[in-house]
């Protein structure tokens, strides 16, 4: 029954570190890094429960830097269209 149910819910808002790193295509192991030196940001707590809100994964992950070092904040490609 609790598959059942699951299969027909949206998308969760909030994630375990297992699938927060499933989410982001990664391993659990450099997920739990990654939150570790701030790179993704500390759960939220549901009583003793940590979750992930997919909504701060996703602000993290935009943060990441790009191939070739470039940051996500310095990207020009939102500029392109004010440009004509």
């Amino acid at each position: 029954m609790n598959s059942l149910l699951h299969s027909r819910l949206p998308i969760r808002r909030g994630l375990s570190a297992e699938e927060a790193a499933v989410y982001l295509g990664i391993g659990v192991t450099l997920f739990r890094q990654m939150v570790s030196d701030s790179r993704m940001p500390r759960p939220r707590m549901i009583n003793a429960r940590r979750v992930w809100d997919v909504d701060d994964l996703d602000a993290a992950f935009k943060s990441l830097p790009r191939e070739g070092g470039e940051r996500a904040e310095e990207d020009t490609w939102a500029d392109m269209g004010r440009a004509s």
